[in-house]
């Protein structure tokens, strides 16, 4: 069932309006389910049924048909990016025993089979029993070891069932992220069109805003502080866009602040979303807001020792390499700490980021909030390091907008947190840097040495 639904849809409501454009050129819905049906007979052929199979690629017309035809036969469907280092993607494709590894050459598909063997982990085996699609995602590991993500496709497309409102957007989180994902899935189902963006520079996305009418732009915070800084909006009409969705990492309030002073008649919506749970539809409480209510029927949730954590029909099966985050009851456990206001959730910070300082904890997005708000600070990132007085400490990694020594540096940072944040929350070390802070997913690095 997986896929063939939706397939279906494309000609049966959408058929010659636009899907995609890519590198300039349209293609419609009529087309995406033509080329579907293609791959599906060449994946017949090549006996790529019912296996493990990796997919490499980023947005295009034909990786994304190929992903449809992979799905309808009933694949395991490993989602990597083309630009993964070699030894990282053996080590992924080893995790998730996948038995052929396929991208697309002048509109084929090209496969590598890996040999058959038996499939050993308990996830993949049931569901190649079942011979239902599964989808395998690992996640961006920004501050540890990725984490190999087992979804059943049928689940997480039936979301997607109803159709939403359709709008001319932009993709921009990556092709293997589950919001990226969601964003490809959520438009083809509701008739609405992508332009793929293969630079996603602010430049390069104001102008096909610009160009193209954008409508929609699902991001993250990092992306629209960039955007910011860079000042390229100044330059195009951007008059076109009217929702800006962020998520995949806190907001600090300091950059909401500023996007809605500079695009006040753009609704912003916080997203929320995870590999392990797919993205679920929220409310947030107003553009300013960083709480948000999830949609009716989305998903339940509530908050244990202020850890978030949520029942919904699109979580993941488990993961390949680490232990279940599920309690005994069948709650996941997000990882995230919350808090309640009102009827609304604020989310502060991962776990997994928390800073102890002395018993104390600090939430990095808190401290970066601050710290971006100093004009001779462009790019900011924090993180805990090893104390044996308190434990760990906070540290701050900087890029600057202009040179000065590191001593005049960590005394303008003391004296401006001094007023503005708890003595135990001010860096006491900082560290400045050239290089860049950003992931190429557009998010935070905070494991920085």
């Amino acid at each position: 069932m997986s896929a063939e639904w939706l397939v279906e849809r494309f000609v049966g409501e959408y058929g010659e309006r636009p899907a995609m454009v890519w590198r300039d050129k349209p293609f419609s819905y009529g087309w995406l389910q033509e080329k579907a049906a293609s791959f599906s007979g060449q994946l017949e052929q090549a006996d790529l049924k019912r296996r493990i199979i990796a997919l490499e690629g980023d947005y295009a017309p034909d990786t994304i048909a190929a992903l449809f035809a992979l799905l309808m036969a009933d694949n395991i469907v490993i989602l990597l990016e083309p630009k993964l280092p070699a030894p990282q993607k053996e080590e992924y494709l080893n995790i998730a025993e996948a038995s052929a590894c396929i991208h697309l050459v002048n509109g084929q598909i090209s496969y590598i089979v890996r040999g058959l063997r038996t499939v050993h982990h308990p996830l993949l085996s049931s569901l190649l029993q079942e011979g239902a699609a599964g989808l395998v995602l690992f996640s961006s590991g920004s501050t540890g070891k990725s984490k190999a993500v087992v979804h059943h496709a049928d689940r997480l497309l039936s979301k997607f069932q109803r159709a939403g409102r359709s709008h001319r957007l932009i993709p921009f989180m990556l092709f293997d992220h589950i919001g990226g994902l969601n964003t490809l899935l959520q438009s083809l189902a509701s008739g609405g069109c992508l332009y793929i963006a293969e630079d996603r520079s602010p430049d390069a996305v104001c102008s096909m805003i610009e160009r193209y009418r954008i409508e929609a732009l699902p991001t993250s915070p990092t992306f629209m502080r960039l955007l910011l800084l860079s000042g390229a909006y100044k330059d195009y009409d951007m008059s076109s866009l009217r929702i800006v969705s962020y998520g995949s990492e806190v907001m600090p309030q300091h950059t909401l602040e500023l996007w809605n002073q500079q695009f006040p008649g753009v609704r912003t919506i916080q997203a929320y979303g995870m590999s392990e749970l797919g993205v679920l539809r929220t409310r947030s409480a107003s553009s300013d807001s960083l709480s948000f209510s999830l949609a009716e029927g989305e998903a339940q949730y509530r908050i244990v020792d202020r850890m978030l954590e949520l029942k919904s029909d699109t979580a993941m099966l488990g993961y390949l390499n680490a232990p279940s985050p599920f309690t005994a009851d069948g709650w996941l456990r997000t990882g995230d700490e919350a808090v309640l206001e009102g009827n609304s959730i604020r989310i502060l910070g991962r776990c997994s980021e928390m800073i102890n300082v002395g018993g104390e904890k600090v939430y990095p997005a808190e401290v970066e909030n601050v710290l971006q708000q100093m004009d001779v600070i462009s790019e900011v990132a924090v993180s805990g390091e090893p104390s044996g007085i308190t434990g760990q400490l906070v540290k701050a990694t900087v890029r600057l907008h202009k040179e000065m020594s590191l001593r005049e540096l960590r005394g303008l940072i003391r004296s401006y947190c001094m007023e503005r944040l708890p003595a135990y929350k001010i860096p006491q070390k900082v560290v400045v840097t050239t290089e860049s802070l950003t992931s190429s997913r557009m998010k935070k690095i905070r494991k920085w040495n």
